[in-house]
């Protein structure tokens, strides 16, 4: 039986909303005690566990750029990736707001969530080129690992654990450059609550991630994979 649309959907909602919520929340509550191997690991081991959970009824994308790549790729319909766009939003600023609220009870909490940044905003002061070339490229590393592990010649059973290993060793690249997003619903969230030059820079982690993942999207079809 085919699950229905709106199933999907929210299965998506679930997803991305545990992985903004574990994700940053490791690196707003306990980033000072884990550093950015335990964010990278929370944000990987966040999507691995989703994969498995939700991955039967929608795919598990629990983010825009992988949804838009899956559409270049022939994977999913357009009215579909409006649908899993908007869910994922929704179960981002969910996930932001509940982690915002416990937050709120932290001694000493300084208002952060877990935004992107460059300049100024990024943890290495790293430039808004070197935030636009890394988030490029690492969503393209990131979306071909998923096709790769979701193709008809792909060890079944395995693909959660490469998808979310994947996500691990870019986050421990990518952290120090501008907190990591290739996914722009989780940058978006964070950043309409923290506003002010989190807000006004999250464009370019809706691009980068974009770009990126439509690029994996047009090489694995030139590589004739499936």
């Amino acid at each position: 039986m085919e699950t229905k649309p709106l199933t999907k959907y929210f299965a998506e909602l679930i997803g991305t909303f545990v992985l903004v919520f574990i994700g940053t929340g490791s690196a707003v509550l306990e980033g000072h005690a884990i550093g950015f191997l335990g964010i990278a690991f929370a944000f990987g081991l966040s999507v691995l566990v989703m994969v498995y959970a939700i991955g039967p009824i929608s795919g598990c994308h629990i983010n825009p750029a992988i949804s838009i790549a899956m559409l270049v790729a022939g994977k999913l319909s357009a009215k579909d990736t409006v649908g899993y766009i908007v869910a994922q939003a929704i179960g981002a600023i969910l996930g932001s707001a509940l982690l915002m609220i416990i937050a709120k009870g932290m001694p000493g909490y300084d208002g952060s969530l877990g935004t992107n940044g460059y300049g100024d905003l990024s943890p290495g002061k790293f430039s808004m080129q070197s935030g636009l070339i890394s988030e490029i490229v690492l969503t393209f590393i990131f979306l071909i690992v998923i096709f790769g592990a979701t193709s008809k010649k792909a060890s079944a059973g395995f693909a959660g654990l490469a998808i979310g290993l994947s996500l691990v060793a870019i986050h421990l690249i990518g952290i120090p450059i501008d907190g990591l997003s290739v996914n722009p619903a989780r940058s978006l969230a964070p950043a309409l609550f923290v506003g002010g030059d989190a807000l006004s820079q999250v464009w370019l982690f809706i691009v980068g991630p974009i770009a990126g993942g439509i690029i994996a999207a047009i090489v694995w079809k030139m590589l004739g994979k499936e």
